[in-house]
């Protein structure tokens, strides 16, 4: 049902939206006070009259609210490391946490009914794990078992489940309810959830920081590309969300055609169907 393989990591598309939820939580905070009916205008023209967004205007409050703290914070690190940590270590980093999410593919992939898929992610896993030294390198991409990536969120997705009104929230990002409880969803899923660790919360909190930076890193000049090229960021984003969201489900096999016309972006769920998107 979804994804291949990219260039060290996960969908460049959903890398930019993970930079964009983490930050990826976009925003400058009350300073996104525009004129409602303004707002209304530009949504309407960016989401064809069917936004589907009736927390709207908390959205955007969350929206800037992340896009500052990404401001003065996620984008500098991300900058940092992208220029201090050379390709190589950075696609280790890449590799090492797409392999630990391996049993959370795995689960979603069974749910799903993909077989053939659940397989990939086994072997994947077994090969990574060791000849790939604990993840660090990819041999199994080029051994003909590409990356994709599966959430309870995208399973869901699959039996129909709609995604109910966009929500966006600080750090998370977008995150409507379908989303959102496959997040919760997943972290049951994650083996690492039952190991015991001196401090809960220091390997959790440390993949999933490490993980937004090396997301943010990746995206820097898509993100920045898109903010330049958007009359309307928020709704741009929104946009792009739920079509990369609706590509996944469908593990890329949908018509492009109604994708948004955003010049230069270059779409990458990991799908073999899907057009590359370069963040």
């Amino acid at each position: 049902m979804k994804m291949t393989h990219r260039t060290g990591g996960r969908s460049a598309a959903a890398q930019a939206i993970f930079a964009l939820a983490l930050l990826f939580g976009l925003a400058a905070a009350p300073h996104a006070a525009m004129a409602a009916d303004e707002t209304a205008a530009q949504t309407a023209a960016d989401d064809g009259g069917d936004a589907n967004d009736p927390l709207e205007p908390m959205n955007r409050y969350f929206f800037e609210l992340n896009r500052f703290f990404d401001t003065i914070l996620l984008k500098p690190v991300a900058t940092w490391y992208d220029g201090v940590v050379p390709e190589p270590g950075r696609n280790g980093v890449r590799n090492f946490l797409d392999n630990l999410r391996s049993p959370v593919i795995l689960v979603n992939d069974l749910l799903q009914g993909e077989w053939d898929r659940a397989g990939t992610t086994a072997s994947r896993f077994g090969i990574n794990t060791t000849v790939g030294v604990l993840g660090l390198f990819d041999p199994a991409a080029d051994w003909g078992m590409p990356q994709h990536s599966e959430d309870f969120g995208q399973t869901l997705g699959t039996y129909d489940v709609a995604e109910g009104a966009y929500l966006y929230l600080p750090v998370l990002g977008p995150a409507p309810p379908r989303d959102l409880t496959g997040f919760v969803v997943d972290i049951f899923f994650d083996p690492l959830t039952y190991i015991y660790w001196d401090k809960s919360k220091t390997v959790p909190t440390t993949r999933f920081v490490l993980n937004g930076i090396d997301q943010r890193a990746r995206s820097l000049d898509t993100l920045d590309q898109i903010e330049r090229t958007s009359v309307d960021y928020y709704a741009t984003v929104r946009n792009l969300y739920r079509q990369i969201r609706k590509n996944e489900i469908a593990n890329g096999n949908r018509d492009f055609n109604d994708l948004p016309d955003i010049e230069n972006l270059n779409f990458d769920t990991n799908e073999p169907d899907s057009p590359q998107l370069g963040f």
